[in-house]
This record gives structure tokens, C-alpha cells and sequence, in this order.
């Protein structure tokens, strides 16, 4: 009795530390799965593909990589994305729906039509929000307008038809100010859409591409882009 007593004994400060150390892994593996599986996967992959295309342009992202960097199995990615294509048009279309939501954040078309004045305060607003933009997501933003899914006919349905409508809420601003007397009313709106948003993208491009360096301007910019469309 005394020697199985002793063996219980003996056995217990043996068993707890034990316990204690498998709890550890299987929190942590419960911890991990949850962040990875519970529905924000598709989210962190594209967080994390823009972080490699960062690091090594878009000829250094594969979906090997972005499983080893997201923490996931080799085959989780494809459940959210068919291939690389599907992937960078992705993230492209999440920049697209952003700047779409910036267009209706300043333009409020669901208020009453702002005054002359108020609807140049929100256009100068929304042209330097959208240069901060591009300077602050240069991976997204050149995937959005660059060659690497345009000019190679990789874009999917889906981003075509989220840039459309993403350059028709900005037609549909033009729109907007040239009836208020703002935009050249003479010229047709298509023309006069294209023609401004070209000015930006040129702006931001210049930034992006390194020409111009010094980026705590980008108010002074955004303020001169303005003056320079508007009337």
C-alpha cells in the first residue's frame, strides 16, 4: 500500500507537467486554425500575395509561396483562387471596389446635390485621397492600371466588370460638375472623364515610379490637380 502510495506519488508530478504541455500545442493549433478558417483566409491571402509581389514583383509570386507565407496547406489557396490570374485579379478588383466607395464617400449621391462650392471642395478631397492611395498600396494600384493583368489579357469577368463600373461612377462625377459649371461643358463627357482621370494617373504614376520622391506634398498636389481641372 505504502509502495503503490509512493508510486502515485511520484507519478503525479510527472503527469501535470505533461498536461500542461500538451494544452499548449493544441491551443495554439486551435488559435492558428481560427485565424486561418473562420472566414477571413480569402483576406489574409491577398494580404499576404500583395506582401510578396512587394518583395519581389509579380514574376516572384506563386501559389507555393503565398501558402508557406499565409501558414496554410498548399492546396488551401485554390479553394479561394482557381490560379495566379484569379489571384492578381483579385487583388485589383479590392483596389477598384475601395476607390469606388471613395467616389460615393465625397460625391454623396444619395444627399442633395451639393452647392458649386462644396462639390469643388469634395473633388479636390477625393483627387488627393486618391493619390494617397496610390502611393500608399503602389502593388494594388499598379495591378489595377498596369500591364502585368491588362496587357496581357489576364483580367477575369469580374475585375472588368468592377473597373467599369468603377470608371462609370467617375464619368458619372464629371457629369456632375460639368453641369454645375465646374468641367468644361463643350466637350463631351466620355473625353473629359478620360482626359482628367489620365491627369491623376499620371500624378500618381510619377510618385510610384520614383520621378518624384518627396511625398509629403501630396495635399499641395491634390489642391493643384484640382485647380487645374476645375474652372
Amino acid at each position: 500500500m505504502s509502495e503503490k502510495t509512493a508510486s502515485e506519488q511520484n507519478a503525479r508530478p510527472e503527469q501535470q507537467p505533461k498536461q500542461q504541455t500538451a494544452s499548449g500545442p493544441k491551443t495554439a493549433a486551435r488559435q492558428k486554425k481560427g485565424r486561418y478558417h473562420h472566414g477571413d483566409l480569402r483576406q489574409t491571402l491577398l494580404a499576404c500575395a500583395t506582401q510578396l509581389i512587394r518583395e519581389a514583383g509579380v514574376e516572384g509570386l506563386s501559389m507555393r509561396k503565398l501558402a508557406d507565407l499565409a501558414g496554410v496547406s498548399r492546396t488551401a489557396p485554390y479553394h479561394h483562387f482557381s490560379d495566379k490570374r484569379a489571384l492578381l485579379s483579385a487583388i485589383a478588383e479590392q483596389g477598384f471596389i475601395e476607390q469606388a466607395d471613395q467616389i460615393e464617400q465625397f460625391q454623396r449621391p444619395d444627399q442633395t446635390p451639393p452647392s458649386a462650392e462644396d462639390s469643388r471642395v469634395q473633388f479636390e478631397r477625393y483627387i488627393t485621397a486618391y493619390i494617397r492611395f496610390a502611393a500608399e498600396q503602389p502593388e494594388t494600384y499598379d495591378l489595377m492600371f498596369g500591364k502585368a493583368i491588362w496587357k496581357g489579357g489576364m483580367a477575369t469577368e469580374s475585375l472588368q466588370q468592377v473597373s467599369r463600373q468603377s470608371f462609370q461612377r467617375w464619368r458619372d462625377w464629371i457629369a456632375q460638375l460639368q453641369q454645375q459649371g465646374l468641367l468644361p461643358e463643350d466637350h463631351c463627357t466620355l473625353r473629359v472623364a478620360q482626359a482628367s482621370w489620365a491627369t491623376l494617373h499620371g500624378l500618381c504614376r510619377l510618385l510610384n515610379d520614383g520621378v518624384y520622391m518627396d511625398r509629403d506634398n501630396l495635399e499641395q498636389m491634390g489642391r493643384t490637380a484640382a485647380a487645374l481641372l476645375l474652372k
